[in-house]
């Protein structure tokens, strides 16, 4: 959502480097650069003043002008105005001192309620408690259906005494919902109400007769990311007929502009508590501005990836598999460990989405895009198709079985053949790395198609072989010395001994030497040009 204003703020952050001071000309050209991106990502006008003045007053303080880099210095200062506006700290939900604790959603139509109530739902229930849906929203045809198709995937019960579509009092639905909770002790109550707007005063007093039902203690405004400045205004519409206590965020994995969540926070001083960036239930978490701040300077989210992975993997597993990885240079990790690690990983969610929030991922966003998940699911397909005993010991995995394997699986025996070969050379690495062994490794590709061998990085038993050889070769005839003088002296002292022949009774060759009627040719005083060289000590 955010790679317009990414790219934007990269370039002109790429402008400061290199500067060891900053002038007010260049404060002002780098200050109206942010204005046109903040503007270009439809964020609130109040907000972008409000926040060059901010950066332009603290860029010109004495904070840049000592640094020893002012273009870091800036940047920080940009990081740090940028999680103020989007709400400073990270604000948890607040629950009832006496269960069950009430959460109240409410938003504009097509924002996405009732499937952020299940979002909402099943992340409660992964917090340990155990949730009540409400179906309050009785307006939107099949909205009470939805809402329990929802909860059915969740593993969530839902409160539907009315079948909706037009029928039924909501208020007394939110009411009975909460002492069905306190009757049943479900420890919270989510009450998903109609989705309204911001003129329609009827559906607004609805909205708020459902509040001083349920008193709820959490009242989330659920709004679409996408939909630009006007959510300030129907934010603020909320604020006034209903009121709410935080900000839910809604398709954050859209291709619009994302001056939503840029604003929202600022203008109404209510924090973003929540971000839903995805369809399936579990793409859903807390709100973190500083992480969300970091992303849009394309700084990277670890965090969140190693919370996630700390989610997918387990700990006893990923135990074992380390201690597979250093006994015996690695031998003893199979596909089917292999296998394991690959779904532990998928998981974690979408690989493009994982490596988004690495550093600098901005800068390979064509790649990002045009990578495919479904490669992942070839992969695997391979596996399956394998043996068990072939799982267990790859090294069986012959021409007629990989001819096999290609069948079953619908690939051709070429991508099984990749599989296998950098299934060992990445079992090498990661056996050397988890010996601490890792320094010094040519050739670290590490991906598909990239320099290395089999496009995996490392080196194969041949080519180590061959360099073995050549180094043994080298000693022989000795090396060719690093200073450029004594080089030349031995360069020139080749070609004289080539120019005369080489020994008594060989004729020189076009090749630099040979022996007459032997048909073999003496190499030993061959020297390659230094490219080649290097080429075939890597090949």
């Amino acid at each position: 959502m955010f790679a317009t204003l990414t790219d934007r703020l990269t370039t002109t952050f790429k402008t400061l480097r290199g500067k060891g001071k900053l002038s007010e000309a260049d404060i002002d050209a780098t200050a109206r650069e942010i204005r046109i991106a903040l503007l270009e990502a439809d964020v609130a006008l109040p907000v972008v003043k409000e926040f060059i003045a901010a950066v332009k007053e603290r860029a010109r303080g004495a904070e840049v002008s000592e640094a020893l880099n002012p273009a870091q210095q800036v940047i920080k200062i940009v990081n740090e105005e940028l999680v103020q506006i989007l709400g400073g700290e990270t604000r948890r939900l607040r629950f009832a001192k006496q269960p069950p604790s009430v959460i109240m959603l409410a938003g504009l139509q097509g924002a996405g309620k009732t499937t952020l109530a299940g979002k909402l739902a099943l992340w409660l229930k992964g917090q340990g408690k155990n949730p009540l849906l409400v179906a309050a929203d009785l307006q939107r045809p099949n909205a009470v259906n939805q809402l329990q198709v929802v909860g059915e995937q969740a593993g969530v019960a839902v409160w539907a005494p009315e079948p909706g579509n037009g029928a039924g009092d909501p208020v007394a639905v939110a009411r009975t919902g909460v002492e069905q909770a306190r009757s049943k002790l479900y420890d919270v109550v989510v009450v998903d109400t109609a989705g309204r707007l911001g003129v329609d005063e009827e559906m607004m007093r609805q909205a708020a007769d459902i509040r001083d039902a349920v008193k709820p203690d959490e009242t989330l405004f659920v709004v679409d990311a996408m939909i630009g400045q006007d959510a300030v205004n129907t934010a603020n519409a909320f604020l006034d007929g209903v009121g709410f206590d935080g900000v839910v965020l809604t398709k954050l994995d859209g291709d619009a502009r994302g001056g939503a969540a840029l604003s929202v926070a600022s203008v109404t001083g209510r924090p973003v508590m929540f971000a839903s960036a995805g369809e399936k239930l579990a793409d859903f978490d807390v709100f973190h501005p500083e992480r969300m701040a970091s992303r849009i300077l394309d700084l990277g989210d670890m965090l969140t990836l190693i919370e996630q992975a700390e989610k997918a993997f387990d700990a006893s597993q990923a135990e074992k598999i380390a201690r597979k990885l250093s006994d015996k240079g690695g031998k003893n990790f199979t596909f089917d460990d292999f296998l394991d690690q690959m779904q532990a990983v998928k998981k974690m969610g979408s690989l493009k989405s994982l490596l988004g929030m690495l550093p600098g991922a901005g800068q390979m966003r064509e790649a990002l895009d045009s990578f495919d998940d479904s490669e992942l699911d070839r992969v695997q397909a391979i596996i399956y198709s394998m043996t068990p005993a072939e799982r267990e010991n790859p090294k069986i995995i012959n021409g007629s079985r990989r001819a096999r394997i290609a069948r079953g699986s619908g690939t051709q025996v070429s991508e099984v053949n990749q599989l296998v070969e950098r299934f060992f050379m990445a079992r090498d690495m990661m056996s050397q790395a988890a010996q601490g062994k890792m320094g010094g490794l040519p050739g670290m590709g590490g991906m598909p198609g990239m320099p290395g061998a089999g496009g995996l990085g490392g080196v194969s038993k041949k080519s180590k072989g061959r360099q073995a050889k050549q180094s043994k070769k080298d000693k022989k005839r000795g090396a060719r010395s690093g200073n450029p003088a004594k080089r030349a002296a031995q360069l020139a002292a080749a070609e004289e001994k080539r120019g005369q022949g080489g020994e008594p009774g060989q004729v020189p060759s076009a090749f630099g030497g040979g022996s007459a009627g032997t048909g073999k040719d003496d190499v030993t005083d061959f020297e390659l040009p230094d490219d080649i060289a290097d080429f075939l000590n890597r090949r």
